[in-house]
């Protein structure tokens, strides 16, 4: 097989082991959008910077999504208001800390079992970490793309709570545009972004058609953005797969440090899906440490070339730059420890 052929493999392989979990993604977030009160999701999340990341680490068990899915659902509880920690702790956690993904990691590594307890708890732990560190920025909006930016409530509506949000909102009013009075002296503003006129509108009933034809107008939507970039992604990632030879790095993998670096640079370039990457890491299982087998399963989930493109739809390109490098220490350090523990 030539290597165009190859790559064309890949490319293909890719955007059909990825497109359902994109939906699924897509899917939950159009979902949240029109069936959820977010005024009463909002007001339930927990404020501790640290909590808040731990919630979003776990709500993958209730919503399990890949790496290719938990980009809009991120970027869907940012518009809501949540707590960027929250958001944050979803979005590096969610595609390893899901029931479907516990199976599979356990019935690649059924004779490791601590393999699967390993890959959760590192995990959870770089995404509170990560994630505490991204609430000590008060705004996050300047790290945002402008249109998530601006469906986002301001620092100070975000921070007085649901119930406040919508009365300062009545100060609109001093400003032109084309707005409906509500009850309890609220008023809408109809020429609002559609983000912000859904949320708005959230407190009026409506039929259960109509709220499932908003979820597939929205599921539409935001699948032909995501999906124009999940192609391109993954039309990188076969490219360099096919570019860079997999035996320069299947060499450096004895050493504690080097097979660590080498596994990591793997994930990143195959950029397989969180769901069979057990069984991919199992095929070196042989040749690497243990430490580098988790640094493939926890750090190709979180950042891989193929979901970049992704990230820079809700994220500008230092916050992307950030996440990936934060993301890579965290987990160099943390599966170096494992190394050592192991090698004891």
């Amino acid at each position: 097989m030539g290597p165009v052929n190859q790559a064309l493999t890949l490319f293909l392989s890719l955007l059909v082991e990825a497109t359902p979990f994109l939906l699924l993604g897509v899917a939950f977030s159009s979902g949240l959008a029109v069936l959820i009160d977010e005024r009463a999701l909002v007001k339930r999340l927990p404020k501790h910077p640290a909590l808040a990341a731990l919630t979003g680490s776990l709500f993958g068990c209730l919503f399990p999504v890949c790496e290719c899915g938990n980009v809009p659902v991120a970027r869907r509880l940012l518009m809501q208001g949540a707590p960027s920690a929250m958001a944050i702790g979803f979005l590096l956690a969610a595609p390893t800390v899901n029931p479907i993904v516990f199976w599979a990691t356990w019935v690649a590594f059924r004779d490791q079992p601590a393999m699967v307890f390993w890959r959760v708890g590192l995990t959870v732990l770089i995404a509170v970490i990560m994630g505490w560190l991204f609430s000590t920025q008060k705004d996050l909006r300047p790290f945002l793309q402008p249109a998530i930016a601006r469906a986002m409530p301001a620092p100070s509506v975000q921070a007085a709570g649901p119930a406040v949000r919508s009365d300062l909102r009545g100060s609109d009013l001093l400003s032109g545009g084309t707005f409906l009075l509500q009850g309890q002296g609220q008023a809408l503003k109809l020429d609002a972004p559609f983000a912000e006129v859904m949320s708005a509108t959230a407190i009026f009933p409506k039929p259960t058609a109509a709220k499932l034809q908003a979820v597939l107008e929205m599921v539409l939507q935001e699948f032909r953005e995501l999906g124009a970039v999940l192609v391109m992604g993954s039309a990188i990632a076969a490219t360099v797969q096919v570019a860079i030879p997999r035996e320069w790095i299947l060499a450096l993998g004895q050493g504690p440090i080097t097979s660590i670096l080498a596994m990591m640079l793997l994930a990143w370039v195959v950029s397989i899906c969180s769901t069979v990457d057990s069984f991919f890491a199992l095929s070196f299982a042989s040749v690497f440490t243990s430490g580098s087998l988790l640094a493939f399963l926890v750090f190709g989930p979180m950042i891989d070339l193929k979901n970049i493109s992704l990230l820079l739809t809700t994220f500008k390109g230092p916050a992307v730059a950030y996440l990936f490098v934060l993301a890579a220490l965290l987990t160099f350090v943390m599966t170096l420890a494992v190394n050592l523990y192991t090698s004891w």
